[in-house]
């Protein structure tokens, strides 16, 4: 499986992704997610993918080569949306060579990316790329797409991030969304590759691979750990008597009411009836009686 975030802010990009791409009992490969494309000061580009390995390989070698593609590639688009569109292009293209073979061999045509950068004289821009090729773009509101497993390090950064926030504060809180997601998925796994990219510069200037040795991840990964246990013992536990308010958790809902209880139904008690009906002789023993 696979894990990336790309972070789109008013000073940069960050982008970091992890190496695993299967986590078997006996076998765990390692393939690198990241790419960058480069050019002189003109352009700088970073794709980084999810889904199935030979797919998105194949996407990745497509732009590396320069494949034009309806007469353009990422070296001649006027700007990064464009850039975006031939992303999408080369997925359909990989699509329409194997999507029959995969269908043949019950496989689904999986590939997820995200793609950000600059072209000089425009801002910084990020895309979340879809196996369809169509894309979406980052925005002050949304400022960061997630590829793969997303859940568990969502959190920190619904939390924290924001359109302004700094990029080496954007860098600890991406680095703690990997953390946390290495903590809880056994698919995802070190080395990392994250780079930092800073506005109008152009170039790689702060790129780094790093594993559980790494001194600064080392140090996330056991104060992220010992802060979340001390936040958790810091929280009161609820009260259910109501003797301190601040906790009290047995006040009801404005909302809705409490859950109804459905109690079992009361048993009917039994009544006995007594039996008022006289009992009639057989009609021989009454003519025998009348006789004598």
């Amino acid at each position: 499986m696979t894990y990336c975030v790309g972070l789109c802010l008013k000073d940069g990009l960050v982008f970091l992704s992890d190496t695993r791409t299967n986590a078997g009992v006996d076998q765990i490969g390692t393939f690198r997610k990241m790419t960058l494309f480069q050019k002189d000061k003109d352009r700088f580009f970073v794709l980084m993918s999810a889904g199935n390995l030979a797919i998105t390989q194949s996407v990745k070698e497509i732009l590396l080569q320069g494949q034009l593609i309806n007469g353009k590639n990422l070296w001649t688009a006027k700007n990064s949306y464009e850039a975006a569109v031939l992303v999408g292009d080369a997925i359909k293209q990989v699509y329409e060579r194997d999507h029959e073979a995969l269908t043949k061999a019950g496989l689904d045509f999986n590939c997820n990316m995200i793609f950000g950068g600059q072209v000089k004289g425009e801002k910084p821009r990020l895309f979340n790329i879809y196996s369809a090729g169509n894309f979406i773009e980052a925005t002050p509101e949304t400022c960061y797409f997630q590829i793969g497993e997303s859940k568990y390090g969502k959190p920190i950064l619904d939390r924290v991030l924001n359109f302004s926030t700094p990029l080496n504060l954007a860098t600890k809180c991406a680095l703690i969304s990997m953390d946390s997601t290495l903590k809880s998925n056994i698919s995802v796994g070190a080395p990392l590759d994250m780079l930092v990219y800073e506005k109008d510069s152009l170039q790689a200037s702060k790129l780094v691979t790093m594993d559980e040795e790494n001194p600064y991840f080392a140090m996330i990964h056991r104060l992220w750990g010992e802060k979340l246990r001390e936040a958790f013992n810091s929280i009161a536990e609820p009260s259910w008597s109501g003797a301190n308010k601040s906790a009290a958790i047995s006040i009801p809902a404005k909302k809705m009411g409490g859950v109804p209880i459905n109690r079992a139904p009361k048993a009917k008690p039994k009544t006995t009836t007594r039996n008022t009906t006289k009992t009639r002789k057989p009609a021989k023993r009454a003519a025998a009686k009348k006789k004598a």
